[in-house]
């Protein structure tokens, strides 16, 4: 039985950055030669970065693609060979590509099969699935089969396809998006594909890092011919996994062989084994945590800054969103704003405070009664005759925003948005006010786990971080007297419920109250969701964390006569 040492080279990759990419690929090539790989694995488009979108209708994005993958190809001339991902332009069609790279040359390359085309992935817009013949390499005299992503995500597919072909081990490159819980549904999904195969080792590489909404968590695996998962990377980091991984039995009796492409034979070198590592699987919170620290520090890193602003109002949304950018990016580069107005409380100032100083990020107080009383007389005249209400309350919010705009322009200084899913579900923020910003960290977060968030970061430091006064106080907007979230939405534990029925679930008015939620609120709550789509897509972009996040999964005509 032949063992054929591997380099899952999990990675960050830059969307665009072509040149950045193949240097990077280069690095952990070396490394991976370093450890005795016999080959180095590689995400998805590693080199165009991953979802590169409409750049790949750019014919000149595309070409220079190519020329990046040729560069790289002539530096690969060692003992290691190399498994890149990249957009192949052949014959004018754009294909999802892998390339073996081994002797200063592109050995052969495999167009992706199935493409998905549901939820956040839209590949059938920029790629045509592959439908050339497949081949298998030999690499250290093993027989190996690649595949891309979905490939082996689907029935009857590539996976099953290589093995009958006579592969003895399965690569799977992969860019495959975070959401919670996920990475039990792909070692399911792996699983399934080796069993259908017959038994056979799979190498499942994943890519790392967020790329606008998307994360991607890393959590790259290894199975044995079992199903076994005998290696996994860590979860929201990069890193070199090495494994040794036994080859199936040589299949004698197979009905058509692939061809084979010769890269290189069992190389006899004595190496020490090699003790493959499993890292723990993370808390569910801790999960969610280090994906949305992931997702802000590549948001605001890649898109060259280095420092956010964001109003801290004494509140749990804000509270959290500022220590989870101050673990992205470190406390001295967050910036909190605390905006009192003359219905702030005064313990959500000295909370703000003190979770400020505890948290160790700068704060500054510009009180916005000046502000909202000059928009009053302003408008005084136009609203004679009117009683007060939500208009003013509405210029509290956009003062602050206003404010939070005017620092950003300034110091340079990326605004961060505070909102939670629950609140923009059913359109409890102000357009223009609360949303105005640049990314919104919570965005996909239920009001319920931002509490849980805001415990378990106080569990994590050991110490009370986020005060027990924030945690525990009634939620307020605080812009009318004695306001609470409750006294307009139902609790939050019952809304969220409804809302992940709803929005995760897709489940109509009428099956929500046959499942048990109360006819008026559920009427209510459902309403306003629908109402609330002309706000949601008007506000930022930010981490998607659920199956089903506002933006690219759940794409409602605004204009909508259904009900």
């Amino acid at each position: 039985m032949g063992v054929l040492r591997v380099a899952l080279c999990q990675i960050n990759t830059h969307v665009g950055d072509l040149a950045g990419n193949v240097a990077k690929i280069q690095e952990w090539i070396t490394l991976a030669e370093r450890e005795g790989a016999d080959v180095a694995v590689f995400p998805e488009l590693t080199i165009t970065g991953y979802p590169p979108e409409d750049l790949l209708l750019k014919p000149g994005f595309v070409a220079d693609n190519l020329a990046a993958l040729a560069g790289l190809a002539d530096s690969v001339s060692g003992s290691c060979a190399a498994v890149v991902g990249f957009a192949d332009g052949t014959g004018g069609s754009v294909f999802n590509a892998i390339a073996c790279l081994a002797h200063g040359e592109v050995c052969s390359t495999y167009h992706k099969r199935a493409l998905p085309n549901e939820n956040v992935f839209d590949e059938k817009r920029v790629f045509r699935s592959g439908v050339e013949p497949m081949r298998l390499h030999r690499i250290a005299g093993v027989r190996v089969g690649m595949s891309i992503c979905e490939d082996a995500w689907i029935a009857g597919g590539p996976v099953p396809q290589l093995a009958a072909g006579g592969a003895q081990v399965v690569m799977n490159v992969n860019a495959s998006p975070y959401y919670r819980r996920k990475v039990p549904v792909r070692a399911a999904e792996m699983r399934a594909r080796i069993e259908e195969a017959g038994g056979i080792p799979l190498v499942y590489v994943n890519q790392v890092g967020g790329q606008d909404e998307l994360v991607f968590d890393g959590s790259s695996m290894v199975f044995d011919a079992d199903g076994a998962c005998i290696a996994r990377a860590g979860h929201c980091v990069e890193e070199l996994l090495v494994v040794d991984v036994a080859a199936a039995d040589d299949r004698q009796a197979v009905a058509a062989p692939f061809p084979v492409v010769a890269i290189s034979d069992s190389t006899g070198r004595e190496r020490v084994t090699v003790n493959p590592r499993v890292a723990p699987a993370p808390d569910e919170l801790d999960e969610l945590h280090d994906a949305l620290v992931v997702a802000t520090r590549d948001y605001v890193h890649k898109n060259g800054f280095t420092d956010v602003c964001l109003g801290l109002s004494g509140g749990i949304d804000s509270t959290l969103t500022a220590a989870i950018a101050a673990d992205a990016l470190g406390p001295e580069n967050v910036h909190a704003v605390l905006m009192p107005s003359r219905f702030s409380s005064g313990h959500s100032v000295t909370d703000a405070e003190d979770f400020a100083s505890r948290l160790g990020i700068s704060h500054r107080t510009i009180p916005i009664e000046p502000g909202h009383r000059a928009f009053l007389e302003m408008l005084a005249p136009s609203f004679a005759g009117r009683d007060e209400g939500l208009t003013e309350e509405n210029i509290q919010a956009r003062v602050r925003g206003v404010l939070l705009m005017a620092l950003s322009n300034k110091f340079g200084w990326l605004v961060l948005t505070t909102g939670n899913k629950s609140e923009a579900a059913v359109g409890y923020s102000t357009l223009y006010g609360d949303t105005a910003g640049a990314y919104a960290v919570i965005k996909d977060v239920y009001k319920t786990d931002v509490y849980r968030l805001a415990r378990r970061y106080n569990e994590r430091a050991g110490t009370e971080i986020v005060p027990a006064t924030i945690i525990d106080k009634a939620p307020s907007a605080e812009l009318r007297p004695d306001q609470r979230d409750d006294q307009s939405l139902p609790p939050y534990d019952e809304l969220d419920r409804l809302l992940q029925a709803y929005i995760e679930g897709d489940h109509t008015l009428t099956e929500l109250i046959e499942m048990g939620f109360d006819d008026d609120v559920a009427k209510r709550i459902t309403r306003l969701v629908d109402l609330s789509e002309f706000k949601r897509r008007q506000t930022p972009l930010g981490p998607r964390v659920t199956k089903k996040a506002f933006g690219r999964d759940r794409r409602l005509p605004i204009t909508n006569g259904y009900a």
